[in-house]
């Protein structure tokens, strides 16, 4: 079930990112499945004036949905504006009005220092807006035996040890940040206020393949997909194998 541009590639090889992105825009499922994730954010943006910055840009198209978003990436790619490290930020206080990513923030091996970067750069009113992993009992399943990317929800720590820009992460930070340890999260960035977390996507992301097998639904079916998860709703704590998360800069 490998997808012939995958096939080969290492996930820390810098073609994988161009790859990645050929895959994500020639298989119609997977790609409606980001548009509605940037749908999502586009909601989720505060109003007022200030820069939005996009982190991990390289694989996706987020620029097609925000007229003058930022594009960045830890590696030099096409399509994207700045090189850059998330836990460094190039960019002057109070400047942005929001941070945004998906799948970015469980490859950060040092989320604290992510956020304390943040709430230099984003503006009173601004937000971090985010799609990442989510455990539930079904995705602890999926995430653990068949996902090639380390899931550690018993981790006490939210560090890790880092291999590469990809392989490094723990698919289970953000719970860990938002729903397990919230009051510790509270604590330590009391300028940051989780205003969303919206559990979601059992199933659809599986059928689409990804970003490294063949899709196993057409593109028409996606319609009728997404009208299955959403009679789910009342039990995605349970099913759900990401989240929308919004934290709101006090």
């Amino acid at each position: 079930m490998a997808h012939p541009l995958a096939r080969d590639v290492e996930i820390d090889d810098p073609s994988s990112v161009e790859v990645h992105r050929r895959m994500i825009l020639s298989k119609p499922f997977l790609r409606r499945i980001y548009e509605e994730w940037y749908d999502q954010i586009m909601s989720a943006l505060p109003p007022g004036k200030g820069a939005i910055l996009e982190l991990g840009s390289g694989t996706g198209f987020l620029r097609e949905y925000i007229r003058g978003v930022v594009t960045s990436d830890v590696r030099r790619h096409a399509g994207v504006d700045v090189v850059l490290d998330a836990l460094a930020l190039p960019v002057a206080a109070g400047s942005l009005r929001a941070i945004v990513m998906v799948d970015v923030l469980h490859h950060l091996a040092e989320p604290r220092r992510f956020f304390s970067e943040a709430r230099r750069c984003v503006r009173s009113g601004g937000a971090i807006v985010m799609i990442e992993p989510w455990v539930t009992k079904w995705s602890k399943l999926i995430y653990t035996n068949l996902h090639h990317e380390p899931f550690r929800p018993q981790s006490a720590q939210w560090e890790f040890s880092t291999t590469g820009p990809m392989s490094g992460a723990n698919g289970a930070l953000p719970w860990i940040l938002f729903e397990r340890d919230r009051d510790q999260f509270d604590r330590e960035f009391p300028e940051w206020g989780v205003q969303r977390i919206e559990i979601q996507m059992p199933f659809r992301y599986l059928v689409s393949g990804g970003v490294s097998m063949r899709s196993l639904a057409p593109g028409w079916s996606f319609g009728l997909c997404r009208g299955f998860e959403q009679a789910l709703k009342p039990w995605m704590r349970s099913l759900g194998m990401f989240a929308m998360i919004v934290l709101s800069r006090r």
